[in-house]
């Protein structure tokens, strides 16, 4: 069967961040490109922009394609930005160009989903949307996940292979501290990982006064090395 992909409240999470324009990290889609190439998909936190490399979830993305650059296509989205988050992961999926998916194209799918804040619900709500159309997902990844309206960011969907959650449960803001799988038989939870920043504060330089003095630990976990330096090595174990 072959699908055809064309597609027609924590106020301060979303109101505190910078809004400096609504779109995609730039991702080149070329028909030929080698099979198994890891698709790695990162969501921002908030009303943050896809291009603003102060925050992690972009600084990943970028380095990530830098240092793979023949082994990984990488792109990250504003959370808001979701049908073009996944109409690109089904275009890099289609090998030759024809606009619809094979299921011998399904099930090349290697793909890496990762997130902060409301990304890290919308990086559950793209793999359940990937899963309705066949289409596995090796891992996601969640960073102190905040649960958008009409979405659930707690169950793993069985198209998942493994999920994992950093989180830690300061301040006005601050994320889910428990994800379970659907299936356990599908899906591998390795984990869910508090941080504390009481004794061991993590700088936030650079981001505005009102995100310091409102979601301080929520902005520390994004910015925590540790935790990313984690996470990155996880993305790295999926590239061939």
């Amino acid at each position: 069967m072959r699908t055809k992909y064309l597609l027609p409240i924590w106020f301060l999470a979303g109101a505190l961040l910078p809004v400096t324009g609504l779109r995609a990290q730039p991702v080149s889609i070329k028909v030929g490109d080698p099979a198994g190439k890891l698709i790695v998909i990162g969501f921002m936190g908030g009303n943050v922009s896809a291009d603003n490399l102060l925050h992690r979830e972009a600084l990943v993305a970028k380095e990530l394609q830098q240092r793979y650059p023949a082994g990984i296509k990488a792109a990250v989205f504003a959370n808001h930005d979701a049908e073009n988050a996944l109409r690109t992961v089904l275009q890099l999926l289609d090998a030759n160009g024809d606009g619809l998916l094979s299921a011998g194209e399904k099930n090349a799918a290697r793909i890496v989903i990762y997130g902060h804040s409301w990304g890290a619900s919308e990086t559950v709500t793209l793999a359940r949307r990937l899963g309705e159309l066949g289409v596995p997902v090796l891992l996601t990844i969640q960073v102190d996940s905040v649960q958008k309206s009409n979405e659930d960011d707690g169950s793993i969907p069985p198209n998942v292979r493994e999920a994992v959650n950093f989180y830690q449960t300061r301040g006005l803001i601050h994320g889910r501290s428990l994800i379970a799988a659907m299936d356990p038989s599908r899906t591998t939870i390795l984990g869910n990982y508090e941080s504390s920043y009481r004794e061991h504060p993590v700088s936030c330089a650079g981001f505005p006064w009102y995100a310091r003095a409102f979601m301080h630990p929520h902005i520390e976990i994004e910015n925590d090395p540790s935790v990313w330096t984690r996470i990155e090595a996880m993305i790295r174990a999926h590239v061939d």
